[in-house]
């Protein structure tokens, strides 16, 4: 057999082993509500979880409206496909690794809850005692399955579908993961440093904005950007919706990472709705105070990066800072993009870094300044209220977490270029990823495109 069928066969014949070897799992009957369990709290989970997951064709729309037409296909099912690969990864060993046994508060055992073992009639996750492990379990997936989609934008228009799948595989379980048992887990070690991260700044967007910024640079830049050629936005109406899903979508994020419907979701759904309106009107202001035009795509980026940098914060500021937390992280994100744009060569096709891996930067530093007691006693007390220690906390997290997210990713990325070639030939680049990788087309292709 060659090579190159061993290549072709391996995903196909991974999958039909794990489904056999899930046949030889006990079944267990399911959890017993015994009183233990919150009927309000776990419908609001439900519901969070399900939210959560509209996030994932939601960035799909807004990455796909953002790219050339000839790459909308392959540039949205690149994030969608995350919802399978990774789905079945996260009941085979993921939720393990994330939230199972720690093994020096830097992982979790694998055989802990391997291919969901004991998920169902388990006891209920420590932080989250009124709603079902297994429910718990799910929702946390929901986060697992966004991040290497979000991934997807730094590299749209030049890497191979077949590539991005091992991508996926390997960043879930070598990246997200640890992250995860490291940031969430109550004996991980960020979590016992004090380090305070309420629905995913460290976790999701400084660890997929960091991976972006690796796979830009390992994948080198496209020919339309050596060329500098300008690419018009295939679908701007796409971007618009890709948008209102995120956002309706992270109101699960958030308010859902109270993990029940308590006050604390309420304050969280008010901090998130509230940044995200303010950074898409700083983003927009600003853009007009530069001599732009306002435009729908500024009010669609700011809001997204608001998103992001409220997303470590929530739970633990008040609403009022959160107004400040969204128009200062759109500022920052939307000069670190003319500066990339203007001073540096790199390719992160939508500003991925700038936007999550910054926008999750400036979140983890605000919630240092920022969070208080008064919202959230389990959290701390930040900068702004006297409290120098935790902001400096928040700081050496976020440090590490920067360090190993673009370490292991570039490894990643370099060693999948190794084994696959990651990058398209230039006849696919020129001819487009949605023909050559999928063999499918975007609406009608006009003669001259």
């Amino acid at each position: 057999m060659s090579k190159a069928t061993v290549k072709q066969f391996a995903p196909f014949i991974f999958l039909v082993a794990l489904a056999v070897a899930a046949l030889f799992i006990p079944s267990l009957p399911n959890f017993v509500d015994d009183g233990k369990y919150n009927a309000a709290d776990t419908g609001w989970i439900i519901v969070a979880t399900a939210l959560v997951f509209l996030m994932t064709p939601g960035l799909a729309f807004f990455y796909g409206g953002m790219v050339h037409r000839k790459n909308v296909i392959s540039t949205m099912i690149k994030s969608v496909v995350a919802a399978g690969v990774v789905s079945i990864l996260w009941i085979f060993v993921g939720y393990s690794l994330s939230f199972g046994d720690t093994i020096g508060g830097f992982i979790g055992n694998p055989s802990t809850h391997l291919f969901f073992k004991g998920i169902n009639s388990g006891a209920p996750w420590s932080l989250a005692p009124t709603i079902p492990l297994a429910l718990f379990a799910l929702f946390q997936l929901m986060f697992a399955i966004i991040t290497p989609g979000l991934v997807v934008g730094a590299v749209a228009e030049r890497i191979r579908f077949t590539s991005y799948i091992l991508f996926i595989a390997l960043f879930s379980l070598l990246v997200y993961a640890p992250i995860a048992h490291w940031t969430w887990h109550p004996e991980g070690f960020l979590f016992k440093m004090g380090a305070l991260d309420f629905a995913g700044g460290t976790v999701v967007h400084i660890s997929a904005g960091c991976a972006a910024l690796a796979g830009a640079l390992v994948l080198k830049r496209r020919q339309s950007h050596i060329e500098q050629k300008e690419i018009p936005p295939a679908n701007i109406p796409y971007v618009l919706i890709g948008t209102g899903l995120l956002w309706f979508g992270w109101f699960g994020f958030n308010a859902g990472s109270a993990l029940g419907a308590n006050a604390l979701a309420v304050s969280a759904f008010g901090t998130t709705n509230t940044a995200a309106a303010a950074a898409g009107l700083s983003w927009m202001f600003f853009d007009v105070l530069r001599g732009k035009k306002p435009s729908v795509l500024g009010f669609c980026i700011g809001a997204v990066v608001g998103l992001v940098a409220i997303t470590p914060a929530a739970g633990f500021v008040a609403v009022p800072q959160s107004i400040f937390i969204g128009v200062i992280a759109a500022i920052i994100s939307n000069l670190a993009i003319y500066y990339k744009s203007k001073s540096t060569t790199l390719d992160d096709t939508l500003d991925v870094f700038p936007c999550h891996g910054l926008g999750g930067i400036v979140g983890m530093l605000m919630t240092g300044i920022f969070a208080t007691k008064s919202v959230n006693s389990a959290g701390a007390d930040g900068l702004f209220y006297g409290n120098a220690s935790f902001f400096f906390i928040q700081v050496k997290a976020l440090s590490i977490v920067v360090v190993y997210s673009f370490t292991v990713s570039f490894l990643i990325f370099k060693f999948i270029n190794f084994i696959l070639p990651m990058r398209v030939s230039m006849e696919e680049e020129e001819l487009g990823l949605d023909a050559t990788q999928h063999d499918e087309k975007y609406g009608r292709t006009p003669q001259h495109a």
